[in-house]
């Protein structure tokens, strides 16, 4: 397939400003990907090729399959970890874009495998508590890292109907039905973490209820727009 034509300008644009914003946002350093599946085409998704978040431009962007290979030109290496992408967009047919991060007041959640619950009204959308992956279960020792499909089968199954799967020793990958809610839900939920954590210090924590969290996110979700408005103003103009 070539799919070179499907690579849409104003996509294009989106997702790597999205790359951009979330390492101004601190969610990502030289490491950690985000993706958008094709508008028309459910079986194909954008990714940038292998660059660092804060440093990828429209231009590299690459269409790939579902088995992580690519359907449009590239003289670009891949991201190693593209099959994390391609395994939950076919695993999770609602999902539309998908952020996988390091991001550091998460690790500690997935170490720990205390679930990372939501502490205040922009976290809503974790509801009831994220999913855990730990690689070493079925796999054994490995590098830590989804090399392939079907260890990005085995981490889109922990992620399960959850908007966010923390995985030990390594991250964090969440899941949104659209590019700015993906790219909105990895930063929150790091936020999300950090005040966990120092609540937890205090004392006992009383986090939203699945009620409470389900009425925070149905709202936050028609506000999202405004914040992304406001993070793509702070990166200034892409190349």
């Amino acid at each position: 397939m070539d799919a070179s034509n499907l690579l849409d300008a104003d996509l294009t644009l989106d997702l790597a400003c999205a790359n951009r914003i979330l390492y101004d946002q601190d969610i990502v350093d030289g490491l950690g990907h985000v993706s958008v599946r094709h508008p028309t085409q459910a079986g194909l998704f954008l990714l940038s090729c292998n660059r660092a978040p804060g440093l990828v431009r429209p231009s590299d962007i690459v269409c790939y399959d579902l088995d992580g290979q690519a359907v449009s030109e590239t003289t670009e290496r891949p991201y190693l970890e593209r099959f994390i992408h391609g395994e939950i967009y076919r695993m999770r047919p609602d999902v539309m874009s998908v952020v996988h991060s390091h991001s550091l007041s998460v690790i500690p959640f997935g170490a720990t495998q205390r679930p990372l619950r939501p502490i205040f009204h922009m976290a809503g959308f974790l509801a009831e508590g994220t999913a855990h992956f730990d690689i070493q279960d079925e796999w054994g020792d490995t590098d830590m890292l989804i090399r392939d499909r079907y260890l990005g089968a085995s981490l889109a199954k922990s992620l399960g109907d959850c908007s966010c799967v923390l995985m030990r020793g390594h991250g964090s990958t969440v899941v949104g039905n659209s590019l700015q809610q993906a790219v909105y839900r990895a930063i929150y939920t790091e936020i999300n973490a950090k005040l966990a954590t120092q609540a937890l210090a205090l004392g006992e924590v009383k986090y939203l209820s699945s009620v409470e969290a389900m009425l925070a996110a149905q709202t936050n979700d028609g506000q999202i727009q405004r914040s992304w408005n406001l993070w793509k103003s702070r990166i200034g103009n892409i190349e």
